[in-house]
């Protein structure tokens, strides 16, 4: 039996279930969407935004990639942006990482793994993260916590790191400058707990009045 077979029936299973508690629920989709946010999240296939939310199709926007990383130069995730941000006018931004980042692993162990040699998307994307955690590195290698604690810890700056750069993003940037309301939210997931935590928060009431002088 393939793969695909279990995921078709499942999927049938899903559709059938859907109709049946409401006869509309797919036909409301058709026109277009409006979700409310852009989610950012990490590839792990155990981190899916709309089922560890409870989002239903249409409420969420949704770009993932190797441990939730934020980069200008990176062109998939900008043009989601801007497509979210300035034609479906999504109002917030949750970007979120999650404990147990095998992305976050691979960086810190990155100078002794065989793929620092390689001249491969997946090792360059490696380098940019370690860089990224170079200002953590220490206090990770120098803490007295367990080896999870002291992981976990270095995930949430990883994410607060990657927030500082979503929030200085042309495309945020542009949203505020024009005074458009916009709250952006830096999170983490609990593999063991499943719960969400909020870690930093920015909206245009805070910075909007400065990125307009600016701007």
């Amino acid at each position: 039996m393939t793969i695909l077979k279990p995921l078709l029936a499942r999927n049938r299973s899903w559709a059938l279930q859907q109709r049946q508690r409401n006869p509309q629920y797919f036909h409301k989709h058709v026109a277009g969407q409006q979700p409310q946010a852009l989610w950012i999240g990490c590839s792990d296939s155990r981190v899916p935004a709309e089922v560890l939310t409870g989002a239903h199709p249409g409420e969420l926007f949704v770009h993932r990639n190797i441990a939730n990383m934020v980069l200008e130069d990176d062109d998939s995730l900008m043009s989601v942006m801007q497509y979210a941000l300035e034609y479906l006018h999504v109002s917030a931004i949750v970007l979120c990482g999650h404990y147990g980042c095998g992305g976050v692993q691979a960086a810190v162990a990155l100078p002794q793994m065989p793929l620092a040699q390689e001249n491969s998307a997946l090792a360059r994307r490696m380098a940019h993260l370690r860089a990224s955690l170079a200002d953590n590195l220490q206090a990770y290698q120098q803490s007295d916590a367990d080896d999870a604690s002291r992981l976990n810890q270095l995930i949430e700056a990883h994410v607060v790191t990657q927030f500082a750069h979503l929030i200085a993003s042309e495309p945020v940037r542009r949203r505020w400058a024009q005074g458009e309301a916009l709250d952006v939210f830096g999170c983490v997931y609990d593999l063991q707990e499943g719960h969400l935590k909020e870690l930093i928060h920015q909206n245009a009431a805070e910075v909007g009045h400065e990125l307009k002088h600016s701007a």
